[in-house]
């Protein structure tokens, strides 16, 4: 059974996603909040296995909230979902460390799944987006593109392969999709995936993406 706390300032979408989740064998919700300073007292009673946030709340919001769950070295895993499709401001909860960014129009199948892909340690992303996600981190970027960017200590431990996944995840490549790149097996991708993340201490395929783009070993294609 995966608990979920559901934090957003909205009572009718705190009822929404209630419903959802209570009519599902797997999920189920152990408490509601409206704010993020709210939430962050309610993860160290509750425990959840996926904190559903929001970003626009007001006092602390889903940021900030985010921010300090992944600060306080919880288990919760937090997957943010709102209506703001816009890149900076996921990846402003992707560098505080959730595990995801949904939208609020996403079908319901969807957004139980991403639950459920978060509890389970991986990372989701709404397709949408994904170009405005990477478009944000080169936008960062911005006039130091042209400047070199010392080796960072984390891509010592690399093989030749293993950076080329690296580099192919920071695209946005499936498991599916770097297999045939490689022609390799899918098993063997995600293989080589799972050590890349160990090497370079990254939590999930997300912070992979960010890693790649700050030192620039990709762009989007």
């Amino acid at each position: 059974m995966i608990s979920v706390l559901v934090v957003d300032a909205q009572p009718l979408q705190r009822f929404g996603v209630r419903v959802l989740l209570e009519s599902t064998p797997d999920t189920e919700i152990v408490g509601e909040a409206e704010n993020g300073a709210e939430a962050v007292r309610w993860i160290t009673e509750l425990h959840p296995d996926v904190v559903l946030v929001d970003i626009r709340m007001p006092g602390v919001d889903g940021v900030e909230a985010t921010r300090r769950i992944a600060a306080a070295g919880r288990r919760s895993r937090v997957l943010v979902l709102t209506t703001f499709d816009v890149g900076r401001y996921a990846l402003a909860v992707l560098r505080a460390g959730a595990s995801g960014v949904l939208l609020k129009d996403v079908r319901p199948e969807e957004l139980l799944a991403g639950i459920r892909a978060v509890a389970a340690g991986d990372a989701v992303i709404a397709p949408a987006l994904t170009r405005r996600l990477l478009d944000a981190v080169a936008d960062r970027q911005g006039d130091d593109l042209c400047r070199p960017v010392p080796e960072d200590p984390r891509l010592s431990s690399l093989t030749s392969r293993e950076r080329e996944i690296l580099v192919a995840v920071g695209q946005g490549l499936t498991n599916g999709e770097i297999a045939r790149r490689f022609t390799l097996s899918e098993s063997t991708v995600k293989t080589h995936v799972g050590r890349v993340l160990s090497k370079i201490g990254a939590r999930d395929r997300i912070q992979a993406v960010i890693l790649a783009y700050d030192l620039r070993l990709t762009r989007p294609i």
